[in-house]
């Protein structure tokens, strides 16, 4: 089972909860076990799991990466100028692995799955396959 979520950014660096979406997709699709994944379609935008309590948390990984990786460096010679979201993105991922047990992702209670945008604003999409079993 294969499906193509789109989502719009609205900040240059950004992570978007994408578990309730998710999750009602599962219930709509009738999934009860699997393995999902959840794959961005870009190399400036990421997927990962990470706490969803606390949106402090958001805002220190975003702040976290753009110190490791900061936007304008001296050496970078991408024409786009984007570098930093290249290697952000390579960083965090490109997609996750995700269980499903009896209809329901299996998280940890503070976890959340994330769309992280590193060059936004723009429109985005991200592709979800389930393997039942």
């Amino acid at each position: 089972m294969l499906a193509q979520f789109h989502l719009q950014t609205s900040a240059h660096a950004q992570m978007i909860e994408i578990t309730t979406e998710l999750e009602k997709w599962i219930r709509s699709e009738g999934i009860d076990n699997g393995i999902m994944i959840v794959s961005s379609l870009h190399t400036t935008a990421g997927i990962t799991v990470n706490e969803n309590a606390d949106p402090d948390v958001k805002t220190d990984f975003l702040r976290r990466l753009e110190e490791v990786y900061p936007w304008e460096h001296p050496k970078d010679m991408h024409m786009e100028g984007n570098t930093a979201s290249h290697l952000k993105t390579s960083t965090v991922g490109h997609a996750q692995t995700l269980i499903i047990s009896n209809g329901q992702l299996v998280l940890g209670t503070w976890q959340g799955v994330y769309f992280c945008e590193f060059d936004g604003p723009r429109n985005r999409k991200y592709t979800v396959k389930v393997i039942e079993g």
